[in-house]
């Protein structure tokens, strides 16, 4: 190998870490400002005292981003849960979050009558349940209580690690 490709090779191998790790903090610093509106939807379609367990107690959103953070993970439907969460905090001229449950009912309500929202919710509603009924080495259902709430067990067999590596 002659030197100049050497030393170019070199600086591609150098420099990949870092541009690989520039998406990924970039989409955190995205997730992490539009969280607690996911969370808070989450919630609200989740909430605490059902006869399922709640979002909050299932560490829903942990699952969310990572599960979204993973590489087969569908960059448009990544773009929409975003773009979606920023809309709805638009609508609601960035008052969700201080919404009262009536409130952010009526907020979610009309949301959903737009093709968008009505898009954007079922998103969040299946993001979601996959956490809720997710075997527990995905972070959710967390001592199976997802599973206990509807009388359901696991598949087998059960998965031995969290993802598998593309």
């Amino acid at each position: 190998m002659k030197r100049r490709k050497f030393l170019i090779f070199g600086s591609v191998l150098g420099l990949s870490p870092y541009i690989q790790a520039k998406g990924v903090s970039e989409f955190e610093k995205t997730f992490k400002k539009v969280a607690p509106t996911l969370l808070a939807v989450q919630d609200h379609l989740f909430p605490e005292g059902s006869k399922l367990p709640s979002a909050k107690s299932m560490n829903t959103i942990q699952f969310l981003f990572e599960t979204m953070m993973h590489e087969s993970f569908d960059r448009d439907i990544k773009a929409f849960v975003i773009e979606g969460a920023k809309e709805l905090e638009k609508r609601e001229k960035g008052s969700f979050l201080s919404m009262t449950a009536q409130e952010k009912e009526r907020a979610l309500r009309a949301y959903e009558e737009t093709r968008y929202g009505r898009n954007w919710l079922s998103h969040i509603m299946t993001l979601t349940m996959e956490g809720l009924f997710s075997d527990p080495i995905y972070g959710s259902n967390i001592k199976e209580a997802g599973w206990e709430a509807i009388s359901s067990y696991s598949g087998l067999p059960r998965p031995t690690s969290r993802y598998i590596a593309l």
